[in-house]
């Protein structure tokens, strides 16, 4: 059932275990028209979260709420208002852009003359709209990226979580994936995104949450974060590893725990 609460996103007490910990009693609300960056460094659990959240990793305990349904009870509901899009782009080699977008769109079940439309705009805003019709498989990481983005975007989802989106893309087609996120917010989607590019967090994010060893360390926005660390105007990058080093953690390049690399 819906709950009251206006928040896109809540995680309640999640666990997940491997051979350790990876996430530990986690929790955190993100509220509508949020742009939230989940940051950690490598083997923090912050994929393993993402991908409990999506519905793709069963918890071990605890709860997720996306636009106030209970995601593990109502999984399909969840996922009517949810889009997730991971660090390596997954669309079929065999079509072309504008045919991947009308195939994600049936399975939504999209009015056809609507899924053409939202289609041949996502591809223009993402800069593909001269390569609708080539084949992915001839494509480079980053316009491949381009188009899962695109496909995650079709349905309208209410909340969209990206799990290093900005991987393998040039500066100009970063800057066209930034844009569009920033539209996404200021119509009152929320995104929660991990980045290893803390700069694209520093200049983005509304708050910005950091997880350690699978449990939430800090939170806030960068200047409550700055007030935290005791580091008035320094970057988040300083802040980050202020704090994150005050956890135990590893820098954000560090070696991925083998809890992590289960799931990566």
């Amino acid at each position: 059932m819906p709950s009251s609460s206006s928040a896109a996103l809540e995680i309640l007490n999640l666990h997940k275990r491997f051979d350790e910990p990876a996430v530990n009693d986690l929790s955190l609300s993100v509220r509508e028209g949020e742009f939230y960056a989940l940051l950690g460094p490598n083997g923090a659990g912050k994929t393993t979260t993402l991908r409990m959240v999506a519905g793709l990793l069963q918890a071990d305990a605890g709860a997720v709420r996306i636009c106030g349904v209970d995601a593990f009870a109502d999984p399909v509901a969840a996922k009517k208002v949810l889009a997730w899009v991971p660090d390596e782009p997954m669309v079929y080699d065999k079509l072309t852009p504008l045919e991947y977008l009308e195939f994600v769109a049936g399975l939504w079940s999209m009015d056809a003359d609507l899924a053409r439309f939202k289609a041949d705009s996502l591809l223009d805003s993402f800069g593909l709209g001269p390569h609708a019709n080539e084949r992915c498989g001839r494509f480079s990481k980053g316009m491949r990226q381009k188009v899962a983005l695109a496909g995650a975007l079709i349905h309208e989802p209410r909340l969209i979580i990206l799990d290093e989106p900005l991987t393998g893309l040039d500066a100009g087609s970063a800057r066209q994936v930034k844009t569009v996120l920033s539209g996404l917010v200021a119509q009152g989607v929320s995104i929660v995104m991990t980045t290893h590019i803390l700069e694209v967090a520093e200049r983005m994010a509304d708050r910005i949450g950091i997880i350690a060893r699978g449990q939430l360390v800090a939170e806030g926005t960068l200047e409550e974060l700055r007030d935290r660390a005791s580091a008035d105007g320094n970057t988040l990058e300083d802040i980050f590893l202020n704090i994150v080093g005050g956890a135990g953690g590893e820098t954000p390049m560090g070696q991925a725990s083998a809890a992590e690399e289960k799931v990566a």
